[in-house]
């Protein structure tokens, strides 16, 4: 890399201090990285690179832009196997006490993964989220428009968990970039810059024996042909969970609920 191309990424580096309470990354944690690489080349079209973190850990693009990580640690950390969402805060060791204070849990970390810093908490109510304290790629407007098209939380009360939310991630405060926090529909709509970012809807169960009504983040991600993915998930081992014309949940070989939404509908 040349240095004018280090000059210009430099340039455009985008920090958590100025960026935050909005997705900035979404992560699964795997048993077996070489088949979860395989099945999501098939369904989502992703090319694999290594990351920095070592050999346990993916970085997925799409179309030469990185957009989600594989950790292949459930087994070595003993983590359930699943996609969590990574919100940009401006002091993860404060978000994190932020959130044990609100009758959250802090799971992991905060640990430094250079240029940054990262922990796994739940909420109060049990979903698991992470946090993400540093550099965010080069080109921030160019992830947010490869990425999720947004997350979503299924929870017991959204207005409950909005509280917890925006107090602990710091939405609708006085600083510049938060996120704008609005009640439509019966659910919280998150916007970043105007962008809709993330939902909260009410309805799941604390206790719930299936995994899928009880509180926890759903990824979408954006595709332009629903059926091409639901019949690539079910040829490479996948389960489709519910289908609709626009929308489907998919389950992963291992374990992990996803959901891929048409780019026209969203």
């Amino acid at each position: 890399m040349n240095s004018d191309t280090n000059s210009r990424d430099a340039a455009n580096v985008v920090s958590t201090h100025s960026v935050f309470g909005a997705p900035c990354w979404v992560s699964l944690t795997s048993r077996d990285v070489p088949a979860t690489e395989r099945f999501y080349s098939a369904v989502l079209g992703w090319k694999w690179r290594t990351a920095k973190l070592g050999d346990h850990f993916r970085i997925a693009l799409a179309d030469g832009v990185p957009v989600a990580g594989i950790a292949g640690v459930a087994v070595l950390w003993q983590m359930a196997v699943a996609w969590t969402p990574y919100f940009a805060v401006s002091d993860a060791d404060a978000a994190a006490s932020r959130a044990r204070e609100r009758g959250g849990t802090v799971a992991v970390g905060p640990l430094s993964f250079p240029p940054g810093r990262a922990a796994l908490l739940a909420d109060r109510h049990g979903a698991t989220f992470g946090i993400w304290e540093g550099e965010l790629f080069t080109d921030w407007e160019t992830w947010r428009k490869a990425s999720p098209a947004f997350v979503r939380l299924h929870t017991r009360d959204a207005f409950d968990a909005a509280i917890f939310y925006g107090e602990v991630l710091e939405w609708a405060s006085e600083k510049p970039g938060c996120c704008e926090v609005r009640y439509e529909a019966n659910e919280v709509v998150l916007r970043s810059q105007g962008t809709v970012v993330a939902r909260i809807t009410s309805g799941a169960l604390e206790a719930a024996p299936d995994p899928t009504i009880r509180p926890h983040w759903q990824i979408h991600f954006s595709v332009s042909d629903v059926a091409a993915c639901v019949e690539a998930a079910q040829q490479h081992g996948g389960t489709v969970l519910v289908q609709g014309t626009d929308e489907a949940r998919l389950r992963d070989p291992d374990g992990a609920q996803f959901t891929v939404t048409s780019r026209v509908a969203h």
